[in-house]
């Protein structure tokens, strides 16, 4: 076996066949370098070749979840998909000069698409006798929501900005009709009326979703 005096000595070790001794034997300057610098040259390259196997092995393996841990898709519906199809119910409401409506009361049954439409039967232009109809959430102020009707004036047709609006028609002069459409709220009773300055006190009715 060959062992390497890294004291810096020009000298190497020999182990004897015979005796198992140890013993020093003068060696050449240029044999002692050439042998040094083959052997770390040889240690070198198998590190650098370990280093680019595990980069390569790293880089390219492919991690993959544990069977138990891979969650599979889920199905997510959309409401349309969930809900089943609404019922279409066609309503009309007819007005006139003398602020009454022909209803008094209107019932849809639930889970319904309604389409109101809204007819002024009477002679006088929106300015001085317009109609519409409008649909207020359960527990609205009617009197307060009128008071604010009349402060949104008739560029807006009496329609406040206010989020207590179920749905409404725009306001209509004699010999108008309009139409709306919208889906009918949780079952229950809503109050509707006629926006237009005065009006609400007699032109009111109840929306019934049953």
């Amino acid at each position: 076996m060959l062992v390497l005096d890294m004291a810096g000595r020009n000298s190497l070790l020999i182990m004897s066949d015979n005796y198992g001794e140890l013993r020093k034997t003068e060696a050449p300057s240029e044999c002692y370098h050439r042998t040094l610098k083959t052997v770390i040259m040889k240690h070198t390259l198998v590190l650098l070749t370990t280093t680019a196997l595990l980069t390569i092995g790293c880089g390219s393996e492919e991690r993959q979840a544990p069977p138990g841990l891979v969650s599979e898709p889920k199905e997510v519906k959309t409401e349309s998909e969930n809900s089943e199809p609404k019922q279409e119910v066609q309503l009309r409401l007819s007005s006139n000069d003398q602020m009454r409506y022909d209803k008094d009361e209107l019932r849809v049954p639930a889970n319904s698409r309604v389409t109101l439409t809204l007819v002024n039967e009477g002679q006088l232009p929106k300015e001085a006798m317009g109609h519409n109809f409008v649909l207020l959430k359960a527990g609205t102020d009617v009197a307060d929501f009128g008071m604010k009707a009349i402060e949104a004036g008739i560029g807006k047709d009496h329609i406040p900005s206010v989020n207590s609006i179920i749905a409404h028609t725009k306001l209509i002069g004699g010999g108008e009709e309009t139409s709306i459409t919208f889906d009918a709220p949780a079952n229950g009773t809503y109050d509707f009326i006629c926006s237009f300055p005065g009006h609400y006190a007699m032109m009111k009715g109840k929306f019934i979703v049953e």
